[in-house]
């Protein structure tokens, strides 16, 4: 790289080297206009494409930074129309369904995508994104220093937006540092499939924040899958994906008539209402379905009658109910306490 006219070649106080393999970059001690328009003009010709970034100054020696990004980053650019109409569509099931993608916006769901070797098609970010912070904070805290468990991290190579433009496609009111386009999975239940294990179904539940929130219960729970009726709100919803926390990841999920399921299964199907029995009398139940009905009307007419058991959670106060997600939670702890399996930590 050819010095910036002033430089003399060498590498001052306050200078970046040209070989520094980080952002490779030229501070320019008080540069003129000429100075820096020549540097950018030939850079330009050479293939380059420089990003100006600003630089820590005195009051002695202000100084500006011309940054050119590591190999695998972009630079900072504009949406391109399609692209951003494409972001916008995915807000709506029909276009999510016909294009097979969905989006994703917020660093730690983003990155839990990631390190569960998620498919993404595109991860659009702005310079101020901390690429797996939450994943790796989440390794700090096991022994050795990452959890075996974790795949290894995965995902398109970022392509660098500008805020403002990243302000202009997300889906919340205070935009994040990233947003992921993800390709829809969906997997068909095997016949057979709920008779092992524990399964938690959701009959009907609407609130995709439930949706996602009842994800994450069955992942802390390590419920072998979870059921989802053809009424419940979308699982690639991006309420859900965010709700979930990362479970949507690692979560079996299906979606499938309820009744047909569970007219055909042999183990025990759990009902929670409002009245039956005491669920902290429940016995050890190493294969069962736990269904949680709709917020407001409850478990669907269909779905109550192949109900084997009714559980209720005892109230001591005078609310009415309790959140789908929550008392989801109570249920299924109690039948994992039942079995007597240990915390795994």
């Amino acid at each position: 790289m050819t010095p910036a006219p002033g430089c003399h070649g060498r590498q001052q106080k306050g200078v970046i080297s040209r070989h520094a393999q980080d952002d490779v970059g030229l501070f320019l001690r008080k540069p003129s206009k000429n100075h820096l328009f020549h540097f950018l003009a030939g850079k330009i010709m050479k293939g380059g494409t420089p990003s100006l970034l600003a630089a820590p100054s005195s009051r002695s020696s202000p100084a500006v930074r011309v940054a050119f990004p590591r190999s695998h980053r972009s630079i900072a650019r504009m949406l391109t129309k399609a692209e951003s109409q494409r972001l916008r569509s995915l807000r709506d099931k029909k276009q999510r369904e016909a294009l097979g993608l969905f989006v994703v916006e917020g660093e730690k769901v983003v990155a839990e995508l990631m390190a569960a070797g998620y498919p993404l098609e595109k991860i659009y970010a702005t310079v101020e994104w901390k690429p797996l912070a939450f994943a790796e904070a989440s390794d700090a805290s096991v022994p050795g220093g990452r959890d075996p468990r974790r795949p290894r991290t995965t995902g398109p190579t970022p392509e660098i937006i500008t805020a403002d433009e990243m302000a202009r496609v997300s889906h919340f009111p205070t935009p994040s540092s990233v947003l992921a386009i993800g390709t829809i999975r969906r997997e068909v239940l095997p016949p057979g499939e709920i008779d092992r294990g524990l399964t938690l179904a959701l009959d009907g539940v609407q609130d995709a924040g439930n949706v996602g929130t009842l994800l994450r219960v069955a992942d802390w729970f390590a419920l072998d899958r979870v059921v989802l009726s053809p009424g419940c709100a979308d699982l690639f919803h991006q309420k859900v994906i965010n709700a979930s926390m990362g479970s949507f990841a690692r979560v079996r999920a299906f979606t499938a008539e309820l009744p047909d399921v569970l007219a055909a299964t042999k183990v025990p199907v759990l009902g929670c209402a409002l009245t039956g029995d005491n669920v902290h009398d429940l016995p050890a139940l190493r294969d069962a379905v736990i269904v949680i009905g709709h917020e407001g009307r409850g478990l669907s007419p269909e779905v109550e009658k192949l109900v084997t058991r009714r559980v209720t959670i005892p109230r001591f106060g005078p609310a009415e109910s309790l959140n789908a997600a929550v008392a989801a939670a109570i249920v299924c702890d109690n039948v994992r306490r039942s079995l007597g399996r240990g915390p795994c930590g």
